[in-house]
């Protein structure tokens, strides 16, 4: 059984009692986070992207724990200088790790992190498929929508998929609804909304008008969902 728990904006924590994940940890300066970095006890690392809000705590907690981080090359390398232990991928490719099988997606967004006056770029975004204990789980990381998620679907049949619904940054609900059917999980997680202001969004109203077989689920900050 896999446990997936909400942690805040995009942050998600996955167990299957033996090996635990942790995706995008955006906690310290995140206003609905209620974990703190050196709570996060975990195995790897894994990273969408390199903005603030999901490369975030990821190389604290992977260097407290010994942890392994896993990235679109450009950034894992970058988080490697930074002193973390990482394991690079890319877009369309696929490795098998001690918790489970993680393939790369494409996530039509951006990576940087901001230095002062200076944008360091970190390579392309990217969504993770994570197989742990028989499951598929899709994390979309930030982005907007394309066709191709049909593709991710028919590949790796979904047992969950958490997809933004904020707007501005990326899908909003209109768009993210579109995905689920292109999709078609078996249940769906909104993520990267509420946060802030300018990504508000009912997600209610959004799970409401889901497709019949479709399932969803809202998950408050600290809550879980077991498949």
């Amino acid at each position: 059984m896999l446990r997936v728990t909400f942690q805040g904006h995009s942050c998600f924590t996955i167990t299957d009692g033996k090996s635990n994940i942790i995706i995008d940890p955006f906690l310290k300066g995140n206003p609905k986070a209620k974990a703190k970095p050196d709570e996060m006890k975990v195995d790897a690392v894994l990273l969408t992207h390199g903005h603030s809000d999901h490369l975030g705590d990821g190389i604290e907690i992977a260097k407290a724990n010994k942890a392994q981080l896993i990235a679109p090359f450009e950034l894992a390398m970058f988080c490697q200088s930074k002193g973390a232990s990482v394991h690079p991928m890319h877009i369309g490719g696929s490795h098998d790790f001690p918790f489970g099988r993680v393939t790369l997606t494409i996530a039509h967004h951006g990576s940087g992190w901001v230095d002062g006056d200076t944008i360091i770029y970190l390579g392309n975004p990217c969504g993770f498929v994570i197989r742990m204990e028989g499951k598929n789980v899709y994390h979309a990381g930030d982005t907007g929508l394309f066709y191709d998620m049909k593709l991710i679907g028919e590949l790796y049949p979904l047992d969950l998929a958490l997809l933004p619904i904020g707007d501005n940054f990326t899908m909003g609900p209109r768009e993210a609804l579109k995905a689920a059917e292109l999709l078609s999980p078996k249940m769906v997680i909104p993520m990267h909304y509420n946060t802030f202001d300018l990504i508000a969004q009912n997600p209610q109203a959004f799970l409401s008008r889901l497709p019949g077989a479709i399932g969803g689920k809202i998950l408050e900050v600290g809550d879980s969902y077991e498949l």
